[in-house]
């Protein structure tokens, strides 16, 4: 199944802040997690962090939690709209031991999103949940307008 996937992160190259997985499939539930942003740029403090809505933990529970989501699906396909939030995503499969967290295939698309904006198309924009909200429905409205 293909997953929407978004990350906020403390600016670009930064430390991931907060992460979202919103399945093709709208009776599936949603993965967002959040760990603390310590020292946040100027612009994350003032446009990500007061949106995040969930509660912080920590980096090894984000991991676990991701990992574990995963694991429901022999073949995720998770879908960004930038390259960091790949990044970010494969980053949370990986512990500090070097050890693998999921057993099956992941894949990564990198998302054809020309006049795509969250800005624009997000109920909340730069929380990671409603962006891959946005990233879905984006991308679904594409889809079946091709297939048409």
């Amino acid at each position: 199944m293909r997953y929407y996937l978004d990350a906020e992160f403390n600016g670009f190259g930064g430390a991931l802040i907060s992460i979202a997985l919103v399945p093709e499939a709208e009776d599936k539930a949603p993965f967002y997690g959040a760990i603390e942003c310590r020292d946040p740029t100027p612009w994350v403090a003032a446009h990500v962090l007061p949106r995040l809505d969930v509660t912080p933990i920590s980096y090894e529970a984000l991991q676990d939690a991701f990992a574990d989501y995963l694991a429901a699906d022999p073949e995720p396909i998770l879908v960004a709209d930038w390259p960091e939030d790949i990044v970010h995503a494969a980053r949370l499969l990986v512990t500090d031991n070097g050890r693998r967290l999921i057993i099956s295939a992941v894949r990564f698309e990198l998302a054809e999103v020309v006049n795509f904006s969250t800005a624009e198309l997000s109920d909340i924009p730069h929380n990671a949940y409603h962006d891959a909200v946005a990233l879905r429905t984006f991308c679904m409205a594409r889809h079946h307008a091709h297939i048409k």
